[in-house]
């Protein structure tokens, strides 16, 4: 049986309710799966990508804005997710020969993939002009290569975007300056026929909007200068920062004013700006409607006015916005010891399965707890969540939770939303211990019950 961690009297950030985690929830399938994986291990659902695409593509729609989706493919190495990207013919973006194979491998055509990345070096490149993906070139080194390489096969220029630094970010490692800009648009005029210079990309920390639209706007005035030197220079590609939300405005609001180190196991101090902000009030594809409605500073009309009159098509690459409620990840207690006023639990696993406590952060949102004794009484059970190694900073949650019943051993944590990079960006064999196998959730019979098998990521 799950049961919520909502529990009055304690600070608390309850999850956005789900129908499909809900539903495997409360099949029964999860100590199953447990029980014979013998380990922590994750469950996709891959419908929820599908849905969210489709949401994303309804906005440049009803924008009236030509627009395609790239997945970013570093938010989750499953191959579900790259196969159901196949399916609904939109791009992946890649940024390793490994990713490229992958995506190939998964039924991604060439032409749908956009590489992006830093130095990437001549076999990548080649790789990429060989199936006609879009390159997001970085540098003058990576053009020139390109260039002079000798990478394209007969009638097969290399198409590419010149990535732009951002103004408000002067001293990110990422994109060329206007003096560099200068410079490779020159030589791809005079590169003829072996390069095709689609237009220009940017990618923005932070999720604010505003400055994404201005970004966007000057974007788009350069591919019309770039037009002017007979490039093709139609499109533009904005990269990802789509937010979503995890929890509703009432609990972050309230969480966020009661946060203290107290509800942390030994005083663990975070500040509240580091977190990811778990509550936005337009998530996903509706920051990607704003966006479009909103007029970049010193404007007449808002971004998809300027993209249409323009005619540019708009490239994103969203990573965490398609994978919204997209799965959860499972681990088994193993042990649970009293301390003061609260419990410090033992799982199977370690928080490099749960990536945000890597980044001097923590993951938030409240884990289900699945008991193996539904009669077991209810009360207020504060509890921390330790992993399974040798190290004092290996927690997978440091607040204490306030679970409505004790955690027992063999009881499971299911943590809700952790498709978008939770899973598996920080992943590692420590101690030996096996990489968390990905079950992806299909469908459900006629009776209810989740059809599953294992993902089929390439390893």
């Amino acid at each position: 049986m799950a049961v919520s961690s909502t529990v009055p009297g304690w600070p608390t950030l309850p999850v956005l309710a789900d129908r499909a985690t809900d539903a495997v929830l409360a099949s029964g399938l999860l100590p199953e799966l447990a029980h014979a994986f013998g380990g922590p291990f994750h469950f996709l659902l891959p419908d929820a990508f599908d849905a969210n695409l489709a949401a994303m593509r309804r906005a440049c729609e009803e924008a009236g804005v030509d627009g395609f989706v790239y997945f970013a493919k570093k938010a989750n190495k499953a191959a579900a997710f790259v196969e159901r990207a196949a399916a609904a013919g939109t791009g992946v973006d890649v940024a390793s020969a490994a990713e490229l194979r992958e995506a190939l491998g998964h039924g991604v055509r060439g032409e749908h993939l956009v590489l992006t990345g830093p130095a990437k070096d001549a076999a990548l490149l080649r790789l990429a002009v060989q199936h006609g993906s879009l390159i997001a070139v970085d540098a003058l080194d990576e053009l020139d290569t390109l260039i002079t390489g000798a990478l394209r096969g007969p009638g097969r220029p290399a198409r590419i975007l010149l990535r732009v630094l951002p103004p408000a970010q002067p001293h990110s490692r990422f994109g060329m300056n206007d003096g560099e800009l200068a410079t490779a648009l020159d030589r791809c005029v005079r590169a003829g026929d072996a390069v095709r210079m689609e237009g220009f990309s940017f990618h923005l920390s932070g999720y604010a909007i505003q400055p994404r639209a201005d970004l966007a706007a000057h974007l788009a005035d350069l591919c019309l200068r770039a037009r002017v030197q007979g490039l093709q220079a139609d499109r533009i590609s904005i990269g990802g920062g789509l937010p979503i939300s995890y929890t509703d405005a009432d609990s972050w609001h309230i969480y966020l004013e009661g946060h203290d180190k107290r509800h942390f196991h030994a005083d663990k101090s975070f500040q509240p700006s580091g977190f990811y902000p778990y509550h936005c009030e337009t998530p996903g594809p509706q920051a990607l409607a704003a966006l479009l409605a909103t007029r970049p500073e010193g404007r007449a009309r808002d971004l998809a006015g300027l993209l249409k009159e323009a005619g540019i098509t708009l490239l994103l690459e969203p990573g965490r916005a398609l994978l919204d409620r997209a799965g959860a990840s499972v681990f088994t207690v193993q042990g649970v010891k009293d301390r003061d006023g609260y419990q410090l639990i033992t799982v199977d696993g370690t928080s490099l399965s749960l990536s945000e406590q890597w980044f001097n952060s923590e993951y938030l949102p409240d884990p289900h707890l699945v008991s193996r004794d539904p009669q077991a009484p209810a009360g207020l059970f504060p509890a921390s969540v330790g992993a399974a190694t040798c190290l004092e900073s290996d927690m997978l949650t440091w607040r204490k939770i306030g679970f409505p019943r004790r955690p027992r051993t063999g009881d499971l944590l299911v943590y809700p939303n952790t498709a978008g990079y939770q899973m598996d960006s920080n992943e590692s064999p420590f101690h030996d211990l096996a990489l968390p196998p990905k079950v992806v959730i299909d469908r459900t019979d006629g009776d209810g019950r989740p059809r599953w098998r294992l993902d089929r990521h390439f390893t």
